[in-house]
């Protein structure tokens, strides 16, 4: 069972997701290539991403029911990212086209010889959400927020209303940012890249770091993810040091990886599996998003994810 984390029960939604959606070109080469030249690419294809639209089409692939507050801008990209969501199954009833407003784009290079990507992306200023602008009431129907710090006084608003609430909150999180120390305290579950911990408390040793972000910010697990090496996390039990699984019939794309992540720890933690068992659903869950090119192309069903780790996984109506 998880001692990790206190998580109300009977709620409408298991997780309300806050954050980026994002439409992503996908461009893959033979190899990246060097400044002032030239390659011939090998495909190009348009899929939806975005890490909390990613997530949530993960945690909704694996069973739970979700929900998703976010801003789509009101051109053909934008069309094609809500229906996204829409067909996976993830509530939408939050979320708002904005009139004028330009979708957010990710143009992502991806070497074919290790599934390794380079993102370049831009976000329209119109999408932003104010701390005024974020719905009331939503968090406390739901078991879990998972946010990204884009909009910070907005989240900051989410996550208070969570904690009022009892409401459990994740973070996803990759670099440092205005308003951070207001944020991060108000944080139950903080994952980030492994170069963050480094950045918020310049120690090099991932496990000093790890325990100097528990001791400045409070949260029950944090950790970071390593890739191929899988991941460390800390919590009251200690390290967890859980590796991770090669990708079936090699890498294809890494785009993604850390959202698909998030959605099996999450998903891990919300069954009150212990973190080391949610640890090891995470890792498979990325290894598996990973077969294919696009940041939801190949999320896994919870059978695949059983297969893979060996874990019989609990299921609720």
């Amino acid at each position: 069972m998880n001692s990790v984390l206190k998580i109300p029960k009977g709620r409408e939604f298991d997780v309300v997701g806050f954050g980026t959606n994002a439409v992503d070109h996908l461009v893959t080469v033979p190899f990246y290539p060097e400044f002032d030249s030239k390659v011939r690419l090998v495909s190009h294809r348009r899929y939806a991403g975005g890490e909390i639209a990613s997530t949530l089409s993960g945690l909704t692939r694996l069973g739970l029911r979700t929900s998703y507050v976010g801003r789509f801008g009101s051109d053909t990209e934008g069309r094609f990212g809500i229906d996204s969501l829409t067909e996976e199954g993830v509530d939408i009833g939050h979320a708002e086209i904005i009139e004028g407003a330009s979708t957010q784009i990710a143009f992502i290079l991806i070497d074919a010889s290790s599934g390794e990507r380079t993102v370049i992306w831009d976000r329209d200023p119109k999408l932003a959400y104010s701390a005024a602008e974020v719905p009331r009431g939503l968090v406390s129907r739901s078991s879990l927020l998972h946010c990204t710090p884009h909009d910070v006084s907005a989240c900051i608003r989410l996550a208070t209303e969570a904690g009022e609430n009892g409401t459990v909150v994740s973070m996803d999180i990759d670099n440092v940012f205005e308003g951070i120390e207001e944020l991060l305290p108000k944080v139950d579950i903080l994952i980030a890249s492994s170069d963050l911990p480094e950045k918020l408390t310049g120690r090099n040793s991932h496990e000093a770091a790890l325990t100097d972000m528990r001791s400045m910010y409070g949260s029950a697990v944090v950790g970071i993810t390593l890739g191929v090496e899988g991941c460390l996390l800390l919590s009251d039990d200690g390290f967890e040091r859980v590796a991770g699984y090669p990708v079936p019939g090699g890498c294809k794309d890494t785009t993604g990886a850390g959202d698909a992540f998030r959605a099996g720890l999450l998903f891990g933690l919300l069954r009150e599996h212990s973190l080391s068992d949610a640890a090891r659903i995470a890792n498979a869950v990325a290894s598996l998003k990973c077969r294919e090119v696009g940041a939801r192309t190949a999320l896994p069903r919870l059978e695949e994810v059983e297969r893979l780790t060996g874990l019989t996984l609990s299921r609720q109506d």
